[in-house]
């Protein structure tokens, strides 16, 4: 079996849409599928932003501690289910 390289993403799942367009964006540490014109649009403004902490922080998803992920989640508005949070 080939040794296969793993990397971290933020995935995004939109499950709002009516019009029956397809969504679709890829970009540096995350996919976003799905969504209205709306919801998708807000899943590329937090990506966007998520990625910019990492910058300021010069770090990687895969450098990132739990704590830290948390961090920047919580500052750009994302919700962290209750018995996810913490260390």
């Amino acid at each position: 079996m080939k040794n296969r390289l793993y990397k971290k993403m933020l995935l995004g799942l939109g499950f709002d849409c009516r019009d029956g367009h397809v969504r679709i964006t890829k970009g540096k540490n995350f996919r976003l599928y799905g969504g209205s014109k709306e919801t998708h649009g807000l899943m590329q403004e937090k990506a966007v932003k998520f990625n910019e902490h990492l910058h300021k922080k010069q770090k990687t998803l895969e450098g990132l501690s739990r704590r830290e992920f948390h961090d920047i989640a919580k500052k750009i508005g994302l919700q962290i289910p209750k018995d996810n949070e913490g260390a």
